[in-house]
């Protein structure tokens, strides 16, 4: 894929992504607070915490993509992206709708995350060559 597109793109989803992480803590904060248990708040908080934390790596990720003038470094925002879905995602699902068996795939989701952070390093490191800047 086109760098200029793929950054676009991670960019962009990591900017809804981080917008839907602040209505989610709102949400949280204010309508649940007096609904949860206080360990199911407390799972649910994480799972803004996190949501917020990889929407901003994804951002990271497509500036980066640019910066580095390799596509190869989306790779770790769409591990984000899938990490959101499995990590928060399941922990939403438990807190909000009492789905328990959704338990087994917040591991996962973690486990998702700690790889894109790993890729990420590892393209930053290892990556491409920026232009006028010579080889790494």
């Amino acid at each position: 894929m086109d760098v200029e597109v793929s950054s676009r793109r991670l960019i962009a989803i990591g900017c809804v992504l981080a917008g839907v992480g602040v209505a989610a803590g709102a949400f949280g904060a204010h309508m649940l607070k007096t609904i949860l248990e206080p360990s199911a708040l407390a799972a649910y908080d994480t799972g803004t915490r996190y949501q917020m934390y990889h929407a901003f790596g994804m951002i990271l990720a497509g500036i980066a993509v640019r910066a580095f003038n390799d596509s190869r470094l989306a790779t770790a925002g769409w591990f984000f992206a899938a990490g959101m879905v499995m990590f928060c995602g399941s922990l939403y699902g438990i807190t909000l709708a009492g789905l328990k068996w959704l338990g087994p795939i917040t591991p996962l989701g973690g486990l998702t995350f700690i790889i894109g952070w790993g890729l990420f390093g590892w393209r930053i490191v290892k990556g491409g060559k920026r232009e006028g800047c010579g080889s790494s």
